[in-house]
């Protein structure tokens, strides 16, 4: 495959962007390979809505292929509470990101592959697109034991999971985007997409755990670039196009314009975690403090990402009653989130009485509070 960069190609893929008619191959059904130079999963989300939302697909299909730095996506209906760490992954500053489309959540990282196949609603096939990368594979390495599954999953050795599938369907445009497993960190796979949460409840949709293995443990020999290559390779050939793949940088505004809007409003909390459809949390945590135990009763209700309702249940005389009251007078209505928990407990920290015991026990409580989120 040939990589263009050139200011002279980004110009050239604006007016394919733009106009239906022109293209690189002679055919009308023509096709178009386009890969992101941008590691940034919210700039390559945005692409995807771009493309989708301004490109006349009805003469052309697209493959946009891209692979991001490490992060969590979670699908559109999804509670990201109940579908991963979130304190892991603010550790271990991993992004999270609510695409627009559905399905389950992902890890990504730069061993995971990302394919999204662009077409018209009605041209729409998602078992054609899968079977198009099973084939890439078996053209790369004849000895893969790899086959599309009724759920739309790739599987390595008729048990191992190597590929999610998603997708969006428009009024007239679709696409669908598929994961492909090479060399991910599988300890930080499994250790992020296990949620620490208890007592939600949501009609959120869950994801599947799956068992899942990387191609690299297949074969050592296979790396990204080998794959990536072989499936445009592929693509190209069933789609009669030149094989060549076009870099687009995905802050480019010249030839996307508005794409800094759309990125800039899937980092919104608003989105991440305000989509998050309307869920509770129903729990208990005990409280050590110098030799007793104290059980805690917590009941709240989540809708937008803010607390709608909120009941603490704590052991009488343990903190003034009045202090308690304005813990939950505050967080009521407040974000569903620790940074502004902090934010609140520390304010009513400073007009509360002076108090060390009081004050140990306030933090205490807070701090468990925070541990929900």
């Amino acid at each position: 495959m040939v990589l263009q960069s050139s200011l002279k190609k980004c110009l050239q893929l604006s007016c394919i962007l733009r106009t239906p008619k022109a293209g690189f191959g002679s055919t009308t059904s023509g096709g178009l390979i386009i890969q992101s130079i941008s590691n940034d999963v919210y700039q390559n989300l945005a692409v995807e809505d771009w493309i989708h939302d301004h490109m006349n697909l009805e003469n052309r299909q697209v493959l946009f292929l891209w692979r991001n730095s490490p992060a969590v996506v979670i699908g559109r209906h999804q509670n990201p509470w109940q579908e991963c760490n979130l304190r892991l992954l603010r550790q271990k500053n991993i992004r999270l990101a609510r695409r627009r489309s559905g399905g389950g959540t992902v890890y990504h990282d730069l061993g995971n592959i990302n394919l999204t196949f662009f077409t018209t609603r009605k041209k729409y096939e998602r078992m054609g697109n899968l079977k198009l990368v099973v084939k890439a594979l078996k053209a790369l390495r004849p000895q893969l034991d790899v086959h599309v599954t009724d759920r739309y999953d790739i599987l390595l050795d008729r048990q191992y999971k190597i590929s999610g599938t998603a997708a969006k369907l428009g009024r007239t445009a679709a696409y669908h985007h598929c994961t492909l497993l090479c060399n991910a960190d599988k300890f930080v796979l499994s250790s992020v997409l296990k949620s620490p949460y208890k007592g939600l409840k949501s009609n959120a949709t869950p994801s599947v755990p799956a068992s899942v293995k990387n191609l690299f443990e297949e074969d050592p020999s296979l790396t990204c670039e080998m794959l990536l290559d072989a499936i445009a390779e592929e693509y190209a050939m069933q789609h009669q196009i030149d094989h060549r793949i076009t870099l687009i940088n995905p802050a480019d505004e010249t030839v996307l314009p508005g794409i800094n809007n759309k990125t800039k409003e899937l980092q919104t909390w608003e989105w991440v975690y305000g989509k998050t459809p309307k869920f509770s949390v129903n729990t208990c945590f005990n409280m050590v403090y110098k030799d007793s135990v104290l059980d805690v009763k917590v009941d709240m209700d989540v809708k937008h990402g803010r607390i709608e309702v909120c009941n603490i249940d704590l052991p009488e005389q343990w903190l003034p009653p009045a202090l308690c009251s304005e813990l939950v007078k505050s967080l009521t209505g407040s974000k569903f989130c620790p940074n502004e928990t902090t934010t609140l407990a520390t304010t009513l920290l400073r007009v509360c009485p002076q108090d060390d015991e009081l004050h140990s026990r306030w933090n205490l409580l807070c701090e468990n509070m925070i541990m929900l989120m």
